[in-house]
């Protein structure tokens, strides 16, 4: 088998589509195993040096044009073994050669014609697919190369040194703003559940163990000005009052990510069930980094119930490892300072009028 002397351009000297035409018009008219293994060789470097080059489109491109020479070689070297030219390996015995030096009665190997055995076995696979599964086999390979994710692979102990570098990084720049901001803001909002029948219906409310306030009222907080530009916000909502905490969520600024059920172990009150759940939403505003894999909380806290509305403590744990020194703040608070928290509410004495927030309402 002879070599044509075919010239294929340089993909380090020239990057486009010249290069992909041109490989794949000498693809159309290679004849020769010796062509095609060259011309998939050819496309194999182009590809590599435009993923090098950070250019997806060339590199489909030339991934395309190698998957199609690999298809052909596999093709020929099937029609070539079914003809006897090629040998099926082993040790050849001394052979008899011809005038033209040729050896007479034996195919010639795979390494005598310069192709590999990856090379072989990557060429038997494609041609061993129908038209349709290749043409698929092609779709999915320019896919997975346009639509691939080049971030870097890191093991779960590297993300969570990263995120932990973040979070300390993210609390240096909010500790460093001239006015008090929060990187996480914990909200109880006193809701005002309307019941079907005031004169009947308020035995057990809320408005029996605190003032509760509309939901205009705690709308009109003016939570957005001590929030910090990266923030997350835990936000409590009793089922009933679902639609009204998104609302309050909205309104200072938090776009809604998810929650935690706390279940109180025993039911309480409720029109449609006795609700024995509360819910924890979470928001947040700028890019406030999630919790690394394997840190994040079990979307389920089961703790028995207190007294009436307070919340476990297990929470504000929970909030404290996955945010460690991010300024933190805790409104409705109820009872004596919690040591790294700011608070404010109507049960909690401040010690410095400059964190209370006031109630426009």
């Amino acid at each position: 088998m002879t070599h044509t002397g075919l010239a294929i351009v340089n993909p380090a000297a020239e990057l486009g589509l010249v290069g992909y035409d041109q490989l794949c018009r000498a693809l159309a008219v290679a004849a020769t195993v010796d062509e095609v293994a060259k011309i998939q060789d050819k496309s194999k470097a182009m590809q590599a040096y435009a993923k090098q080059a950070r250019n997806r489109g060339l590199e489909a491109d030339a991934s395309e044009v190698r998957m199609r020479a690999e298809r052909k070689l596999g093709e020929m070297m099937d029609s070539f073994r079914q003809a006897g030219h090629m040998s099926k390996g082993g040790r050849r015995p001394q052979a008899e050669t011809g005038v033209s030096g040729t050896l007479v009665g034996w195919g010639v190997s795979l390494a005598e014609i310069g192709i590999n055995k990856n090379l072989a076995k990557a060429a038997r696979k494609a041609s061993g697919l129908d038209d349709i599964a290749f043409a698929q086999a092609l779709v999915n390979n320019r896919e997975r190369i346009l639509f691939r994710d080049d971030r870097p692979v890191f093991s779960t102990a590297k993300k969570q040194a990263l995120r932990a570098d973040r979070e300390r990084v993210l609390a240096g720049r909010i500790k460093a703003l001239p006015k008090k901001r929060y990187g996480v803001i914990y909200a109880d909002p006193e809701w005002r559940f309307e019941p079907y029948s005031r004169s009947s219906g308020m035995d057990r409310s809320a408005d029996n163990h605190y003032p509760t306030s509309c939901v205009e009222a705690i709308v009109a907080r003016d939570v957005p000005s001590i929030a910090a530009e990266d923030c997350v916000l835990f936000l409590w909502s009793t089922a009933p009052m679902l639609l009204q905490a998104l609302k309050v969520m909205a309104a200072w600024g938090f776009a809604y990510k998810s929650h935690i059920i706390w279940d109180k172990q025993r039911p309480g009150t409720g029109y449609w069930a006795r609700n024995q759940h509360e819910l924890l939403l979470i928001g947040t505003r700028g890019h406030m980094p999630a919790p690394a894999p394997g840190e994040q909380p079990a979307s389920i806290l089961s703790v028995p119930r207190g007294e009436h509305s307070a919340k476990p403590a297990e929470v504000r744990k929970l909030i404290e490892r996955m945010f460690p020194n991010v300024p933190k703040v805790e409104l409705n608070r109820r009872g004596s300072p919690i040591p790294g928290w700011d608070a404010w509410g109507n049960e909690f004495d401040l010690a410095s009028e400059s964190h209370k927030l006031e109630d426009s309402a």
